[in-house]
């Protein structure tokens, strides 16, 4: 695991020494060694965290021709398989990395390299032969890649973090009025965008090729349709288990400690009982609680730690977190929204003090159906006809005679939050259950200078958004859902908070339920098996009955969250009141003062919950202040 970053330039602006400075602004994803090829016009480097072959796993590395050099970021699970092939093909190894096998692989079999690997990765590849620079990123996007070209000077800088491309000479450093609006709409900024306008995102599953100058960006994978008739469970369900079974076993792989985070959920609860199966010590587990009962999950994690006899290790996150938030605000290049940012970095850094690896159950909702969303879409199937529509404002007016409720959840909070979704355009579909912004909501809030008329069109009508409708259209039924979430909330979201908080406490986290074959089975499964009336998840749980406890498969789903609505009006109020004070919201020029204002106020009365705006408008503001005004650090 490490973190990567490089340039080729025709026209030199960078020397040795600015290759230097890039790969030091991201020593914490790889603080155990550092790494260069630099040859003037080409720059690799590497900054890695040991995992595999401790002693000669060196990068940047070249083939075993020297034709090829590699700069790579992740673990392909598959790589000892791959090296006995090419050994019997006669390549010679000098190391036991899998880095060296994929830079020998693409000098065997050029672009098609990827589609052999079963990993996560970000690479990036010079071949001199050629005179060309190839990235690839892995399917499911599960490590970042970042780039910038220069369409004038030809010039291409890559990295897996923003901060380490800012620091190439004459970086320019301009907002992405596109990707502010996406942010405070979805509380994250979709591939290809970037919050900066001129570095972009490498889609997942695509690689990018520069030759001459120019670049050209392939897709080499996507989830396909596959029409497997009327097949059997027992057959199916026999199939994902092992399946599971083989994707856990091969991310097991490691010269360090490992061990899994457990939230008590399902997903971390099956991964935990299939290492249980492969590991000869106890697994060590990782869970994070809060003071506040119906958030906490520590009951349960508790459970399946003893069901397994795991070695298992807690931490309380408390309300006064102000200074967690100004340190995460250095580790985020780009603003995220997303409230779980906090246990996950506590979560990494409990695992830290005992391993260098952890297993995750992240992508399991997105796969199987496991968000109360997807019940929320089949329930307003019925009030989107036209004949309905009056209904939904009689709905909203009903629900803002209660006050939110401090609980996490509750039936006062669902129905607002569904009442909010029907608000958003019908043609938004499932992403309705996703904006925290609805076009209303956005007249009222963004200055005249910021507000462009096409911010108040449905996503469907906007790219990317619009491209990944068209691909949906593809599936049937909750499918359809699945593969959007797949490509936006999984990949932007949920995958990006892991990655940097994980990384920013130099600690290696994997993703089984995230192998590829994993995720091709679960999409050719009937979508009616995945969620079922008011059963989300339905085949998952049915699978795992006879592995897990009756009571962890068929609890309700919490979500992994903070209580922030309540924080904010209490441990975190100074810092939301300096941050949205009307100087400070006044000198962005993009948002009104007074509409700000207000829902500060109706959110500490308590007559609205209006924490994730407020929290977003937060998170972009020290954003701002700290990378577009400010020198870069972190």
């Amino acid at each position: 695991m490490c973190g990567i970053c490089g340039f080729v330039q025709p026209q030199r602006k960078a020397d040795q020494s600015d290759l230097r400075r890039m790969n030091d602004r991201i020593v914490h994803r790889g603080p155990d060694d550092d790494g260069f090829h630099y040859t003037g016009e080409v720059g690799l480097a590497a900054r890695r965290l040991s995992i595999i072959d401790l002693k000669t796993g060196h990068q940047p590395l070249s083939s075993a021709s020297g034709q090829c050099w590699i700069t790579y970021n992740g673990e392909v699970y598959n790589f000892p398989q791959l090296r006995r092939e090419m050994e019997s093909a006669g390549v010679r190894f000098r190391t036991g990395t899998d880095t060296e096998v994929l830079v020998n692989l693409y000098e065997q079999r050029g672009f098609d390299f990827v589609d052999q690997l079963v990993g996560m990765f970000a690479i990036g590849i010079h071949d001199a032969r050629k005179h060309r620079l190839v990235l690839a990123r892995d399917r499911l996007g599960i490590k970042p890649l970042y780039y910038y070209h220069d369409t004038a000077g030809g010039n291409l800088i890559f990295g897996s973090e923003i901060k380490s491309i800012l620091e190439y000479p004459g970086m320019p450093r301009r907002l992405d009025h596109e990707a502010l609006d996406y942010f405070l709409s979805l509380e994250y900024v979709p591939a290809p965008l970037s919050i900066f306008r001129d570095i972009r995102k490498l889609p997942a599953g695509h690689i990018l090729v520069w030759e001459n100058g120019c670049i050209r960006i392939q897709r080499y994978w996507d989830v396909a349709t596959t029409d497997n008739g009327r097949p059997r469970f027992t057959d199916e369900r026999d199939r994902f288990i092992a399946l599971l079974e083989d994707a856990v076993r091969c991310r097991l792989i490691s010269d360090v400690p490992l061990g899994a985070f457990l939230s008590g959920g399902i997903d971390s609860s099956a991964i935990v009982a299939m290492m249980s199966r492969h590991t000869q010590e106890p697994v060590q587990t990782f869970s994070i609680g809060f003071e506040e009962k119906s958030y906490s999950e520590l009951p349960w994690s508790r459970k399946v730690a003893e069901t397994f006899d795991t070695r298992h290790y807690t931490r309380n996150l408390s309300p006064d977190i102000n200074e967690l938030v100004l340190r995460l605000a250095d580790f985020m290049d780009e603003p995220l929204g997303d409230f779980s940012n906090f246990p996950t970095y506590l979560v990494s850094r409990t695992a830290r003090e005992r391993v260098t690896v952890v297993l995750s159950g992240d992508g399991g909702d997105e796969i199987f159906g496991g968000y109360e969303h997807y019940i929320a879409q089949r329930m307003a199937r019925f009030l989107d006809p036209l004949p309905m529509r009056p209904f939904h404002g009689v709905l909203a007016g009903l629900t803002h005679l209660f006050p939110p409720s401090t609980r996490k959840k509750g039936m006062i909070n669902r129905i607002k939050r569904f009442s909010e979704g029907l608000e958003n355009p019908w043609d938004q579909r499932h992403f309705r259950w996703m904006l925290f912004l609805s076009p209303r909501s956005k007249a009222g809030l963004y200055a005249p200078e910021f507000l462009q008329p096409h911010f108040l069109e449905p996503l469907t009508r906007r790219e990317p958004f619009a491209a990944h409708f068209r691909q949906a259209s593809r599936f049937s039924g909750i499918n359809q859902d699945l593969y959007l979430d797949l490509k936006t909330y999984l990949t932007d979201n949920i995958l990006v908070k892991v990655d940097r908080m994980s990384m920013a406490n130099s600690l290696e986290a994997r993703v089984p339920l995230l192998d590829h074959r994993l995720v091709e089975l679960a999409f050719s499964l009937p979508p009616e098996w995945k969620v079922r009336g008011s059963v989300t998840k339905w085949f998952f749980k049915q699978s795992m009955e006879g592995i897990l406890p009756r009571s962890v498969i068929h609890r309700r789903k919490e979500g992994f969250s903070i209580p922030i609505k309540n924080w904010l009006r209490t441990d975190l109020r100074d810092l939301m009141q300096d941050t949205l004070s009307e100087a400070r919201i006044k000198d962005s020029g993009l948002f009104q003062p007074q509409a700000v204002q207000r829902m500060v106020n109706e959110h500490l009365s308590g007559k609205q919950n209006h924490s994730h705006r407020l929290w977003a408008l937060i998170q972009f503001n020290l954003w701002r202040e700290l990378w577009l005004t400010s020198p870069c650090r972190g």
